[in-house]
Formats: C-alpha cells, structure tokens, sequence
C-alpha cells in the first residue's frame, strides 16, 4: 500500500512475537494507552497465523 504513509501502520510482532490470538488485542491495547486511538478513528486491522490463516476487519473506535 505505498499510497498510505508508513507512519499509520502499527506492528508488535517485533516486540512480543507470534501471540496468537492476542496480538491484535494487544497492539490495540498499546495504541490506546498511548493516545494513538481516538473516539471515531477508523482502524483496518490484519493478521495472519500459523497454517496460512488470515482475518481482516475495519471498526470505528
């Protein structure tokens, strides 16, 4: 997506590594105590997983 300023996207893995389930929740927890959510932000989350699982969603906050 070279069209989206690479300063928007957010990624924990480098971090805490593969967290299953909880990486999502955790990186939302992170931007959200750090002020980088606020009321009606438009977020796309996307993640993938062991055995080529994947899942995407847009939410409003």
């Amino acid at each position: 997506l070279p069209e989206i300023d690479p300063e928007k996207f957010c990624v924990n893995i480098d971090r805490y590594g593969n967290t299953s389930a909880a990486s999502v929740p955790i990186l939302l927890d992170e931007m959200n105590r750090t002020g980088k959510l606020r009321r009606g932000d438009i977020v796309v989350l996307a993640a993938f997983g062991g055995g080529l699982s994947n899942a995407a969603c847009v939410l409003r906050w």
